[in-house]
């Protein structure tokens, strides 16, 4: 009875992760496709629905290394990304913006705020490089393939 509970509490925090994350930089699509995976070992109706994500996910990585502009944008976002952890890690004070400064809200920021923002974007790094490594291959095939 624990471990199922435990199961669906990590599988839900992924997966409610996931949904947030998925309009801002990051691997959110991922992140949501892990709770799927987590919570289909307890139950059926997440293992159904990991098949359609899991091919979402990877025509997304394949689309992401399809051309060199989309590798270096997402490179880039990636290095933005670690860069504003940094900012953040080393100085938690804001400008004042609309109700936002000069500190950092609810005590965010400073190392806690960093480490987790340096994370994502090491992250995004980690899936750009595989992603090419495993699916720019790929990507190049099914490009030329409709070119000619």
């Amino acid at each position: 009875m624990a471990k199922k509970t435990w199961i669906t509490i990590l599988g839900w925090f992924l997966v409610v992760a996931g949904v947030i994350l998925m309009p801002l930089p990051g691997p959110g699509l991922l992140i949501l496709l892990s709770g799927l995976i987590v919570l289909s070992q307890e139950y059926e109706w997440a293992e159904r629905r990991l098949e359609p994500v899991k091919e979402k996910a990877i025509e997304g990585a394949k689309d992401s290394v399809a051309t060199y502009p989309r590798i270096v944008l997402t490179a880039l976002s990636a290095t933005a990304i670690v860069a504003v952890g940094v900012w953040v890690w080393s100085d938690p004070v804001v400008p004042e913006i609309w109700i936002v400064g000069p500190e950092l809200p609810f005590g965010l920021g400073g190392w806690p705020t960093g480490s987790t923002v340096i994370l994502s974007g090491l992250i995004a790094w980690g899936v750009l490089i595989y992603s090419i490594k495993v699916y720019r291959p790929v990507a190049l095939k099914e490009r030329a393939k409709s070119d000619g």
